[in-house]
């Protein structure tokens, strides 16, 4: 027999824990008695539904039919009934016979339906559509059955109303930042644990050189969930231009409230990022706002980042000043820009030359990608592509 004071403990238990509400847990279990109370006993074509009481522990069966007339359903004479499988053919045939091929009508059964003349007999006020339900005789051995019956549900249903759960409570939190606890490190992949639910953070979505234990705490951009067969995944990022983004609206409260926007990313993980911001006040300094008194916002973020450089510029509609400004720490002579070819090609001094171009060419293609032009540099006379000559001066190197 079912133990009701264990049952509701680990009802009340599942619903503090696991945050799955017993009212989901009760309903898979009365759907689930009640079909195996109808495999045991039932007819075919019955609506049978069950009631648990968490109070006693009893269950209650009860038989449901729906109220129709002459308009819904249609009455077969008993001996005439149509097999289901000839419908096809027969339905063909009324259309040459000059029957009604349009008849939508169900077939009555009197095990599913019930005539509104006869269900006004049992309730005055009843409606077609309206339900009228019928107690069900109690079997003396269902009470071992619903015990069964009620061990299944909890361990197959289960699984099946915590995934809604936890896919309700992070799918709030698709495109943020979580934390949780280094679990292992398997095959490169880094697992975390949410409590309920576990993190993958694979290989190619961590910063080079950094390096995990078990039992850390760590700080991801979950960018996508995963509904897996083994449970939820939540897909994390560290190298995701968005993590960046994120964290910089974590430690400025300018961007939370809106003031302070971040126009663009362009990031090469563990190595460098730019980003570009813009101040809907004309009194507000957005890269101070990034960069915080002393530096000590940026510097939060660089930490976080495992001593990540980050440049942080001012965004501009004047393409002009925005490409100029995007090959930052470096200054500009002079800028063309070529519509058309959607390319501007900036003039620096020689000094400023390697500054401009960066280590193996990363501040000018990082300053590329950030504003979408293709930057071509020059200096003394020269010109350098961003895009063919740097990178292939890199693989001669």
């Amino acid at each position: 027999m079912l133990d009701i004071k264990t049952f509701r403990s680990a009802l009340e238990q599942l619903e503090e824990e696991r945050k799955i509400p017993k009212e989901k847990i009760l309903d898979a279990i009365e759907q689930a008695m009640a079909a195996a109370y109808k495999k045991d006993y039932g007819k075919k074509g019955q609506i049978i539904r069950a009631k648990f009481d968490l109070e006693t522990g009893k269950t209650d069966f009860f038989q449901v039919k729906i109220v129709v007339d002459e308009t819904i359903a249609k009455i077969v004479e008993e001996g005439a009934e149509e097999k289901e499988e000839e419908r096809p053919a027969r339905h063909a045939d009324a259309s040459q016979a000059g029957g009604d091929e349009n008849d939508e009508r169900v077939r009555f059964n009197s095990e599913h339906h019930i005539l509104l003349e006869d269900a006004k007999k049992i309730k005055k006020d009843v409606e077609l559509n309206d339900e009228i339900i019928f107690p069900l005789e109690s079997k003396d051995d269902y009470g071992r059955i619903a015990a069964q019956t009620a061990k299944q549900v909890i361990v197959q249903r289960i699984r099946e109303a915590e995934r809604t759960s936890i896919i309700d409570e992070y799918g709030t939190k698709e495109g943020e930042i979580v934390s949780g606890i280094v679990q292992k490190i398997e095959r490169g992949n880094v697992y975390v644990d949410f409590n309920r639910a576990t993190g993958i953070l694979p290989t190619e979505e961590q910063i080079p050189g950094e390096y995990y234990q078990r039992g850390q705490r760590l700080r991801a951009y979950l960018y996508s969930i995963e509904d897996t067969p083994r449970g939820i995944n939540l897909r994390l990022s560290r190298t995701h231009p968005k993590f960046v983004e994120k964290l910089f609206a974590i430690e400025a409260p300018e961007i939370q409230n809106g003031i302070v926007e971040i126009k663009s990313v362009a990031r090469e993980a563990g190595a460098r990022s730019k980003i570009a911001v813009y101040s809907k006040d004309e009194h507000i300094d957005p890269v101070g706002s990034c960069v915080g008194q002393k530096g000590t916002r940026v510097n939060t973020i660089t930490s976080e980042l495992g001593g990540e450089k980050i440049d942080i510029i001012p965004w501009s509609e004047n393409p002009k000043e925005f490409v100029a400004n995007s090959i930052s720490p470096a200054k500009v002579v002079s800028i063309e820009i070529d519509e058309k070819e959607h390319k501007a090609i900036i003039e620096v001094t020689d000094d400023q030359l390697s500054l401009a171009i960066g280590k193996g060419g990363q501040n000018v293609r990082l300053a590329a990608k950030l504003t979408g032009w293709r930057i071509d540099i020059k200096g003394d006379g020269k010109q350098i592509s961003s895009e063919e000559e740097i990178e292939s001066k890199n693989e001669k190197k």
